[in-house]
């Protein structure tokens, strides 16, 4: 039988339905801006609203899908649902930039004329306010309860948002100097800083869809276990993190010493696994192999009456980034 939905997962969803309904309203109203100005600039930030929409469903279906607990078609569970929604997204932020960049070059060969600008500025800096507010409290949960959609949407509106500064403040040095083609200048500029800003969320959904290692974690994870190592844990080695969605998969060779038997390197096993889930995350599974200790580990392990030692200890192993590689 599977296991109910949980109370985080359903925060999660409800925090970005509630986004998404307000993503709609801010780009109705940016739409709205754009018809009263017939500035091109607006005109970005209005295009880009859509990919804010259609991003903000799709992750929201995402959140309710990886939110799902693991079955038997799926025993790692539904979490990388929420990299092929983040990867949609950027492929479509690739897209609108690319759309905005052709209107602003098209706009400074055919300029057209920009109407009531203070009515479109007035409205275009109240979004850019709405989208901070919004931003703010999707990274902030999304870092509460490790949700990638949550904080990769909250930085996502953050960008939107002082984008939209930097256009306010372009419209409103148009307005002062009336140089006509500062409405274009600027739909060229920001429409290639969403470009590129889609193409670096397809580079990291891409890494993470192949499972390329994340060395800041690894890094966490090795500075945590030194930190709390104990000393039957002689050595920890092979070891990989693979993140589905706000869950980790911890697989590593956890070296013990030789004459431990099963039920004392279990009760090993609890410890580590503890420590790690106190002071990391509680989404953690573990897959751990043990290996016994060997000669060489001797001058690293600080056991007390140890029958089987062969030299002197002199320290503890420091774990690092070698901990990757099998030994």
């Amino acid at each position: 039988m599977n296991a109910p939905i949980s109370n985080d997962s359903r925060l999660k969803v409800r925090v970005q339905a509630c986004i998404v309904a307000g993503s709609v309203a801010l780009m109705a109203a940016k739409f709205a801006a754009y018809a009263i100005t017939n500035s091109v600039a607006v005109l970005t930030d209005a295009m880009e609203s859509i990919v804010n929409v259609l991003a903000g469903a799709i992750s929201l279906y995402s959140l309710r899908l990886a939110s799902r607990p693991k079955d038997g078609d799926h025993p790692f569970g539904h979490g990388k649902i929420e990299l092929i929604s983040a990867s949609i997204e950027g492929l479509m932020i690739v897209g609108a930039g690319a759309m905005i960049v052709f209107e602003g070059a098209k706009r400074l060969i055919y300029p057209a004329e920009v109407e009531r600008l203070d009515v479109g500025l007035a409205v275009v800096a109240a979004s850019a306010l709405a989208n901070f507010i919004m931003g703010s409290i999707s990274i902030a949960i999304g870092k509460k309860y490790d949700s990638i959609a949550l904080v990769a949407g909250g930085r996502h509106l953050h960008s939107d948002t002082w984008s939209t500064v930097g256009l306010v403040a372009g419209l409103g040095l148009m307005v002062l100097t009336n140089i006509v083609w500062i409405d274009s200048a600027l739909a060229l500029v920001f429409g290639l800083m969403i470009f590129l800003t889609g193409c670096s969320i397809l580079r990291k959904t891409v890494a993470n869809l192949t499972d390329e290692a994340d060395l800041e974690v690894l890094k966490r994870l090795l500075s945590l276990i030194n930190e709390h190592k104990r000393d039957e844990w002689v050595d920890v080695h092979n070891m990989r993190v693979i993140k589905y969605g706000s869950h980790y998969y911890i697989d590593c060779d956890l070296t013990l010493p030789k004459f431990y038997t099963i039920e004392s390197g279990h009760d090993s096993y609890k410890i580590f696994k503890a420590d790690i889930l106190e002071h990391f995350s509680d989404n953690l599974i573990f897959s751990i192999h043990f290996d016994p200790c060997r000669p060489r580990h001797c001058k690293f392990c600080s056991m007390k009456n140890c029958a089987f030692r062969s030299a002197e200890f002199e320290k503890k192993l420091e774990l690092d980034l070698s901990c990757l590689a099998s030994k």
